[in-house]
């Protein structure tokens, strides 16, 4: 088996490899520190699983997920990131990856999870297992984020963090009236009229 992960810090990267490594006999694991070079990797090698991070440079969209099946159609993806699994793990989850893991899981979680995407299924924590059920009872989550799509978070999120339109654009490589337009369409989603009341709204709904 081939693993790959891509994450921005070290000690994580170094940490996981380990951890893979003592657990799978005969693993491979090799590691990145950003999403262009994940890429870049993935177009000379086969790995059987992507450790991803939603987090790392020239990453932080949902399309990741995408853009990793147009170079290796099969792999496998586990999202793997310290972002609020109850807020993200659904969206990346529908968009093609097989399970999101917390980064504050412990080892046993890690092996676990690992484990059960390589056999072929997917992996879900405790938490998101609750929200499916809550959400099969009852269509109204009571979440105003629900209300966004993938991009329209994704924004909101940068947003919250104090990026401006300029600096939105250039990471996810749209064009400033594009995130002028998200961003009117945001506010309008979740009945505010400026940015200081999204950070407002978004801390409260994700805990960020």
């Amino acid at each position: 088996m081939k693993v790959l992960i891509a994450d921005d810090h070290s000690v994580v990267r170094q940490g996981v490899s380990l951890i893979l490594r003592e657990a799978f006999t005969g693993m491979e694991v090799v590691h990145t520190d950003s999403f262009s070079n994940a890429v870049i990797i993935l177009k000379d090698n086969f790995f059987d699983l992507l450790l991803l991070d939603i987090n790392l440079q020239g990453g932080n969209r949902i399309a990741m997920v995408d853009e990793v099946r147009s170079v290796q159609k099969d792999i496998k993806i586990l999202i793997f990131s310290a972002y609020d699994e109850e807020q993200y793990a659904l969206r990346y989850i529908k968009a093609g990856a097989q399970g999101y893991l917390n980064k504050l899981s412990s080892e046993d979680k890690i092996i676990e999870a690992v484990k059960i995407i390589l056999d072929g299924g997917n992996y879900i924590g405790d938490k998101i297992r609750v929200r499916i059920s809550e959400n099969s009872l009852n269509k109204n989550s009571g979440n105003p984020l629900d209300a966004l799509s993938g991009r329209e978070l994704e924004i909101a999120g940068l947003l919250a963090k104090g990026d401006g339109n300029l600096e939105i654009a250039n990471k996810l490589d749209i064009g400033t009236s594009t995130v002028s337009t998200y961003k009117s369409r945001i506010f309008e989603k979740l009945g505010v009229s400026n940015v200081v009341s999204l950070v407002e709204k978004f801390k409260l709904y994700t805990g960020n």
